[in-house]
């Protein structure tokens, strides 16, 4: 790893353990499902019990599908495979901190998308792009650009394996004993084709680019993989090396088991179950809806009347720019005396 990298928010905020990866998805649908739970029986007593919830696998696999369209918008935009990259990074790290059961991942990965395009500086103008994806209008990207950049707390940018693996694919072209013929431009594609299979993982929530880079290019050929070690692993101890080979391994695994998409029929049930437990306040015209939306007007309106009470008072004081700090003070008169004698 790079100081660079190192001192990135992508090592220092969005890296987990599988262990504790697992940890935080329960998390979160827990709190969601007895959040859900309340708003329900606030509507109508007692409701929440016939509802059956989503957990945190069944939303995984949902967002997971909606990974699988990104590229396919992608393709037909001809968006580069930085944005492509970026718009799923984001995907997965909004749903770290939301539900599906709140946001469902329609919107928000043409949200993601979108802001993809401006943080990678690809810009697309709004209506360009919405005009271009069936029944999606600008509102449908407006109204939760916001949302989704302040879940990635603002940090937007991304080190994409890809990126890595090209960094590899230059290392090998400076070995003398690796071949023109060795290194085909064919096994560099396959190889890449493996980091995108890594994109449906959780690869890169969990390891660093350059070693999900690295098991790519193992998959492709395994004899490129190993004579770029080997010209790397000079004065490197066995135990780094073995901790090394076990992480290559965890890595194949995920690619070769989960690097795929979901299946459709299993994914279609997850969602007719989510518009059964979908959040009541989030859904426009329900009675919980109303009342938040209330709730939200109330507490603007106080807002509004507060601050206009004091511009009242300000303007009524007799410094416009406020009180001084020394008010209640006799004010000390200084004569100046302008005369230079």
């Amino acid at each position: 790893m790079t100081p660079a990298y190192e001192a990135s928010t992508q090592f220092n905020n969005w890296r987990f353990s599988p262990e504790r990866l697992v940890l935080v998805r329960d998390a979160l649908n827990s709190a969601a499902v007895a959040a859900i739970k309340s708003a329900f029986d606030a509507d109508e007593p007692g409701s929440s019990a016939d509802v059956s919830f989503l957990d945190a696998q069944e939303e995984h696999l949902l967002v997971k599908l909606y990974i699988t369209k990104i590229p396919q918008l992608c393709g037909h935009f001809r968006f580069p495979e930085e944005v492509e990259a970026t718009a799923i990074t984001y995907l997965k790290r909004f749903y770290l901190r939301n539900t599906v059961m709140d946001w469902h991942p329609k919107n928000v990965m043409l949200t993601a998308l979108f802001l993809a395009t401006k943080t990678t500086n690809n810009p697309i103008s709004l209506e360009s792009y919405t005009s271009n994806i069936p029944r999606t209008s600008t509102s449908d990207v407006l109204d939760l650009e916001f949302l989704v950049a302040q879940s990635l707390n603002f940090e937007f940018a991304v080190w994409h394996s890809h990126r890595a693996l090209w960094g590899l694919w230059l290392d090998l072209q400076s070995l003398s004993d690796v071949t023109e013929d060795q290194r085909s431009r064919d096994l560099y594609e396959k190889a890449l084709k493996h980091v995108r299979d890594s994109r449906f993982t959780d690869a890169e929530l969990i390891y660093v680019p350059s070693q999900i880079a690295l098991v790519a290019l193992s998959l492709a050929s395994p004899f490129l993989a190993q004579k770029w070690l080997d010209s790397k692993s000079s004065g490197v101890g066995e135990s780094c090396s073995e901790t090394l080979q076990s992480v290559v391994v965890a890595i194949k695994d995920l690619i070769v088991h989960t690097g795929h998409p979901p299946d459709v029929e299993a994914v279609r049930e997850v969602d007719r179950r989510l518009k059964l437990c979908k959040n009541p306040e989030k859904v426009v015209g329900s009675k919980a809806y109303l009342v938040r939306k209330a709730e939200e007007e109330r507490k603007a309106e106080a807002k509004r009347n507060k601050k206009a009470q004091d511009i009242r008072r300000a303007e009524e004081g007799d410094d416009p720019f406020g009180n001084a700090l020394n008010e209640g003070q006799p004010r000390q008169q200084m004569e100046l005396d302008d005369d230079d004698d």
